[in-house]
């Protein structure tokens, strides 16, 4: 949709959805991946999931959080689309290598564990990260860094949201 595209990724809770509302507000095009790219479907083939598969219980959650993908046709399209100057892509997939070369930049948002814990600590358990097997896998996701893109530039979302904001569009050549 862009001619140039960034992709801003990061662990539930580091604030990818706060920054794609707030990117909105100051009228940037913005793709929800999670809410308009995801489905649970094979990492590798992109072939959805049947629903008889998996179950949504507690003991499935490193499933499903392996298995949240996005379609990567849409991205290419959406990509390939040139009628906006910049596109922020943003959110989470574990098939994310199908696409990533796609991006002019990849942003991985980081926080410090303890502010990780407050902000999972505060969502509603329909959210995910509000329920407790959810946040432990987060947590350890957020030790072990396994699903996030390499040579991706950390920005850190422990700040205020405005200065994080500022700082993705001042490293993407844009005052904003």
């Amino acid at each position: 949709m862009g001619i140039r595209n960034y992709l801003i990724e990061g662990v539930s809770g580091t604030g990818k959805t706060s920054v794609a509302t707030e990117l909105q507000k100051r009228g940037y095009h913005v793709i929800h991946g999670d809410r308009e790219l995801a489905y649970q479907g094979n990492p590798k083939t992109g072939e959805p999931l049947e629903s008889s598969a998996h179950n949504h219980s507690h003991l499935d959650v490193a499933f499903g959080h392996e298995h949240h993908i996005w379609d990567v046709d849409k991205v290419r399209s959406l990509v390939a689309e040139r009628s906006q100057a910049i596109s922020f892509f943003c959110g989470g997939s574990r098939n994310f290598h199908q696409f990533i070369e796609l991006f002019d930049t990849v942003f991985v948002l980081e926080v410090d564990l303890k502010t990780l814990k407050r902000r999972l600590g505060n969502r509603p358990e329909d959210e995910f990260g509000g329920k407790p097997a959810e946040r432990e896998l987060v947590e350890r996701l957020h030790h072990t860094k396994e699903d996030i893109p390499k040579n991706a530039v950390a920005i850190d979302a422990t700040a205020p949201l405005t200065s994080v904001v500022d700082n993705i569009l001042s490293r993407c050549g844009d005052v904003g």
